[in-house]
């Protein structure tokens, strides 16, 4: 399945019916008064998150979404029917912005959370509404107020408990492939990994957590350079970040340097995701021919306060206790989380799609997507 992760789409609520100038005439009734009757009122349009989808490709086929009217009253006092609300199906982990305002509408962030995006427009009174003591037979009538039309951004941020990151090559498809169910594309060559891929790792009995492979990122990345920094978005909401860096004798420089260079990009797309809880894993130990080139790195490691596991993802070497350790430090996470209570978090001012762009045009983000 292709992965898209931006969309525009256009979303109107639908027009509220008009009110109608009627008056009753019938055999034997003189004076029979106004009958006329309102309109219904507009369809709202609403959104609901489900973890039946983790792409927004379906937008693409379709960007207009138009909610059904309210009909118009009619004579005998008959009033419109209700216009049927619209219902738009968006993954978890979606975020909903005006792009006319930049306001951010809503923030998906759970399974079933359903929000109403645009009302529909209120139906018109018939002339009966304006019957009065001293104006029997009024002549007026309203008209249906027009429903909520907006044009919005939807960018999908997977949800995960723990995000890899590093250069292209330092194992992140290799790791999610030997510790989850999950099943990316791994090859040896730079930018394998194109989409996210989402992956389960059971660590305990009845205990698992969520962990997000991001493709690779290279120097200048928040620059645009290589895929930039357009995946980054998905480690935003990931409690822990695990720092891949390759300590074989594949690559000629110091995976200190790879490692700082990784942080630098990191720190220039947000600097907080820097104080975020981070472990440096050296992957593919069983290619290693210095192991000063690796005691470097746990040196390093220790001195910015990090911890620090070796592991080799072909032969399995330190699987186990990596798992065990993101496991209860997630869980560690969580519970510090909902002690703490519900926080206000203000989230940085959203990337808008380019004026000249139209309803269902979108960015994509890579071809095949795997979880």
């Amino acid at each position: 399945m292709q992965f898209l992760d931006r969309a525009r789409i256009l979303v109107r609520a639908g027009d509220g019916g008009n009110g109608v100038m009627a008056f009753r005439r019938e055999k034997f009734v003189p004076r029979g008064g106004p009958s006329g009757g309102d309109g219904g009122r507009g369809g709202h349009v609403d959104m609901e998150a489900t973890e039946g989808l983790n792409t927004l490709l379906h937008f693409r086929f379709n960007p207009r979404y138009v909610a059904d009217r309210g009909r118009h009253g009619e004579g005998k006092n008959c009033h419109g029917r209700d216009g049927e609300d619209l219902l738009i199906l968006v993954p978890v982990g979606t975020l909903v912005t005006n792009i006319e305002t930049g306001e951010v509408v809503h923030d998906f962030t759970f399974n079933g959370e359903r929000v109403r995006i645009a009302e529909g427009g209120r139906g018109g009174r018939g002339n009966s509404a304006f019957a009065t003591s001293t104006n029997r037979a009024p002549r007026r009538h309203d008209d249906g107020k027009p429903g909520v039309e907006l044009n919005l951004q939807l960018e999908l941020k997977l949800i995960a408990d723990v995000g890899l990151v590093g250069l292209p090559n330092a194992g992140k498809s290799t790791l999610i492939s030997r510790i989850s169910a999950a099943r990316p594309k791994i090859a040896d060559y730079p930018f394998t990994t194109v989409a996210p891929n989402l992956g389960v790792v059971a660590w305990s009995e009845y205990r698992t957590f969520v962990v997000a492979d991001i493709p690779g990122l290279i120097e200048g990345a928040h620059e645009g350079a290589g895929l930039g920094l357009d995946f980054l978005r998905h480690v935003e909401r990931t409690r822990v970040l695990l720092h891949l860096v390759d300590v074989s004798n594949m690559l000629p420089s110091e995976p200190v340097e790879r490692f700082e260079l990784i942080n630098a990009e990191l720190g220039a797309y947000r600097s907080d995701l820097l104080h975020r809880p981070m472990i440096v894993v050296a992957t593919k130990i069983d290619s290693l021919d210095d192991p000063e080139r690796l005691e470097r790195l746990r040196e390093h490691a220790s001195a910015t306060g990090r911890e620090f596991f070796a592991i080799s993802a072909v032969t399995g070497v330190g699987l186990d206790e990596l798992k065990f350790r993101v496991g209860t430090l997630v869980e560690e996470l969580a519970a510090a989380a909902r002690a703490a209570g519900p926080q206000i978090v203000v989230a940085p001012p959203p990337q808008l799609f380019d004026e000249d762009l139209e309803p269902g045009d979108e960015y994509e983000s890579g071809e095949d997507f795997e979880s």
